[in-house]
């Protein structure tokens, strides 16, 4: 049942697959942006406040078309945040600070979902008997829920560190470059980020992404002692 619902197969699976995402996908959007935002209004630049960007309602972040990206592709992006540098003491610094917390927040997100699959999904729903089917099929969605938190999380902190443009990676290399490098890197920013769209289109870059967040995955169901769940189910 779950490796029939996680890799698709027929119309009802893929409906199921696509509610469990959607309040996943929207959750994790939403909290990347709302990082981006608070830890940047902490450290002096009320932009994003005064916009009403901290908050978790979709609607304030969602971007059309890195949403579809999200739902398809397993990886994606919201309407960024926006930030003022000029509002930092130092800016460089904080720059840093405030590109990283998108990213860390979905990976703290990705640890609470492990966390609930490890010791509720994994360590008492998928142990216990069932009174009837339906209750059997609700267990085994929020477990299925509960990795696909997981797995997006992963995927979408592990895309966004890319020292690409638009990416949050980007702005943390440039905040750790000196200015000389920046200006030079500056120069062919453009074609930079057309090869990469490019690369990620024709697949080259999915599969890179793939493998890495597949072994983050691996390596976060050993460390919490949930190998056996991974092997039985062939999930990843």
């Amino acid at each position: 049942m779950f490796s029939h619902i996680l890799r698709g197969g027929d119309l009802k699976s893929f409906i199921v697959s696509l509610l469990l995402t959607l309040p996943i996908i929207l959750l994790s959007l939403s909290l990347h942006e709302t990082a981006h935002g608070f830890i940047a209004w902490k450290l002096g630049d009320p932009t994003a406040h005064h916009l009403g960007r901290l908050t978790l309602n979709p609607i304030k972040h969602l971007n059309p078309l890195g949403f579809l990206c999200m739902m398809l592709a397993g990886f994606g992006w919201a309407n960024p945040v926006p930030v003022n540098s000029r509002n930092f003491k130092k800016p460089r610094r904080d720059i840093l600070l405030t590109s990283l917390a998108g990213p860390v927040s979905n990976l703290l997100l990705a640890l609470i979902f492990l966390l609930l699959l490890r010791f509720v999904g994994y360590g008492w729903l998928f142990r216990i008997g069932y009174p009837t089917q339906f209750a059997a099929d609700m267990a085994s969605f929020f477990i299925i829920f509960l990795y696909y938190g997981i797995s997006m999380n992963v995927t979408l902190a592990i895309f966004n560190l890319i020292p690409i443009p638009p990416l949050d990676g980007s702005r943390i290399l440039f905040s750790l470059l000196p200015p000389s490098a920046y200006f030079k890197f500056a120069k062919y920013e453009r074609y930079v980020t057309m090869i990469f769209l490019l690369l990620l289109i024709l697949g080259p870059l999915s599969w890179v992404l793939d493998f890495c967040c597949d072994g983050i995955m691996k390596g976060l169901f050993w460390m919490v002692g949930m190998r056996p769940f991974l092997l039985f189910f062939g999930i990843v």
